[in-house]
């Protein structure tokens, strides 16, 4: 039995901690904060309850495999999940709107032609089908495996581009995702906003991002997008609960300000409020580039930092009406001003792309007669003083806006609302200007790779900026990379 201390209580933590315990491994997980899920979080008023975090879930096999193998039941058994149909609809700055179904190629291709014409269904599915190229180069080892001892294979994009044409064959820049939408997709302006969407989601430009960053959308209509009931909050509660049921011992209210070495080996950690826990692994579940914990080894690349994500926690008077989808995409007027904003130290943009998700869920809200809405934006971090509640608040006005010349009024139901900017997510996770952890990817010199999980003898990295990068399912998934690395006690 080895003793283990996992520094960090976010999901990534959580499914670390519940997996080691199981193998029998003596566990403590010191939390800075006072409680357990980092980015899952929850805010709760007067009987609303919003996801701060993510509000969906892509992949639940990670977490299905989580709770089979620390404790031999469905996912099912420990929270309600349920597949979201339609998955989304768009909104786009010329009126009009599409619909897509969830886990259907055909239906979102019915649904392109429908929307955009007839022909666009087919040019979007080649490129899915692309993305399924890079999804099974890529699966096994920027997923489920180690990140290899010699990256140097993954610095190579898998994506199949088709071979330049006249003065493009000059060029030998990788492609990028921007190249996709221009080449592939015609640069029709609504396709192109659909595939740079999933980008910015996870704080990706698309103008730099390599093409295979295309498997994100392929693996969301492949795969499915879901629903926890509850919210994703009460994914991060059973995981916590099974933590508990197999022993692991929590310490929140604790931040850990050193890993101890000796003799190159990870022997214990410092606390922050005085004392040492000596240990025979450290597991560190924290933002390996910036967390101000000495002896974490800083992220191996030097890129600026990523941006955040703005929330604005939306009470609303009356029903929720009928057939609502439950996320709605609202897209950038300007896109290419957006993603100069965002990825450029440039002030945010009056009408920036925006998610809204409005789940049917009776437990996020007082009762029938109420609704309770989250929008999403993502920010630039530099040259915003996110610090500053006016800044937050000036935002959050324009996402409303921005929301409501799409058709979707909110204002005149309006009770209350919570204004929560990336300097928020960095006070309470330590996530470093609140960032928006990104996938790790194939291509472009290996410059989308994230640090490798084990860091040195004794010593491991997971969570969002480490191997396979952030989300739900790669932070769980980094998890069982660890645990696996660790072995059994």
């Amino acid at each position: 039995m080895a003793r283990i201390v996992i520094i960090g209580a976010g999901m990534s933590g959580l499914a670390a901690a519940s997996r080691l315990a199981t193998l029998g491994h003596r566990v403590t997980v010191c939390e800075a904060g006072g409680t357990y899920g980092g980015m899952v979080g929850r805010h709760e008023r007067d009987g609303f309850a919003f996801d701060t975090g993510p509000g969906l879930l892509t992949l639940p096999a990670v977490y299905r495999d989580l709770a089979l193998k620390t404790g031999r039941e469905p996912l099912e058994e420990l929270v309600e999940l349920a597949p979201v149909d339609p998955e989304s609809r768009h909104l786009f700055p010329d009126g009009t709107a599409l619909l897509l179904p969830n886990a259907s190629r055909g239906g979102v291709i019915q649904a392109l032609d429908g929307a955009f014409g007839p022909g666009s269904g087919a040019r979007w599915s080649e490129v899915m089908n692309h993305g399924r190229t890079v999804w099974e180069a890529t699966r096994r080892p920027l997923l489920e495996e180690p990140l290899p001892a010699d990256p140097t294979p993954l610095h190579t994009d898998p994506y199949p581009a088709p071979p330049r044409r006249g003065l493009a064959r000059l060029r030998r820049a990788p492609w990028t995702l921007a190249d996709v939408a221009a080449r592939e997709l015609g640069g029709h302006p609504g396709l192109t906003a659909l595939l740079h969407e999933h980008a910015l989601r996870f704080g990706l430009d698309p103008r730099t991002a390599p093409a295979s960053a295309t498997v994100l959308p392929y693996m969301e209509q492949s795969f499915g997008v879901w629903y926890v009931s509850g919210g994703i909050r009460a994914l991060a509660d059973a995981v916590y609960r099974r933590c508990e049921q197999r022993g692991v011992a929590f310490r929140f209210d604790s931040p850990v300000e050193e890993v101890l070495v000796d003799g190159g080996r990870a022997v214990g950690v410092r606390l922050a409020k005085g004392g040492e826990l000596p240990t025979d692994v450290v597991v560190s579940a924290v933002d390996a580039r910036g967390s101000g914990i000495a002896g974490l080894d800083p992220h191996p690349h030097g890129e600026a930092l990523p941006p955040g994500r703005l929330c604005v926690l939306l009470a609303l008077r009356g029903a929720r009406p009928a057939g609502t989808a439950h996320r709605t995409v609202v897209h950038a007027a300007d896109p290419a001003a957006e993603a100069a904003a965002v990825f450029g130290g440039l002030p945010p943009v009056d009408r920036p792309t925006v998610q809204v998700l409005r789940p049917d869920d009776p437990s996020l809200r007082p009762d029938g007669a109420h609704e309770s809405v989250v929008l999403t934006a993502t920010v630039g971090v530099t040259g915003t003083d996110w610090s500053d509640p006016a800044v937050g608040e000036r935002c959050a006005d324009r996402m409303v806006a921005a929301v409501e010349a799409a058709g979707i009024p909110l204002r005149e139901r309006l009770l209350w609302r919570v204004v929560r900017t990336p300097a928020d997510t960095e006070r309470e996770t330590g996530a470093r200007r609140g960032s928006v952890p990104r996938p790790a990817l194939a291509g472009l010199h290996g410059g989308y790779l994230q640090a490798a999980n084990e860091s040195a003898p004794g010593h491991y990295l997971i969570g969002g900026t480490a191997h396979p990068g952030g989300g739900l399912a790669r932070v769980g998934m980094s998890a069982c990379i660890a645990a696996g690395l660790i072995g059994p006690a």
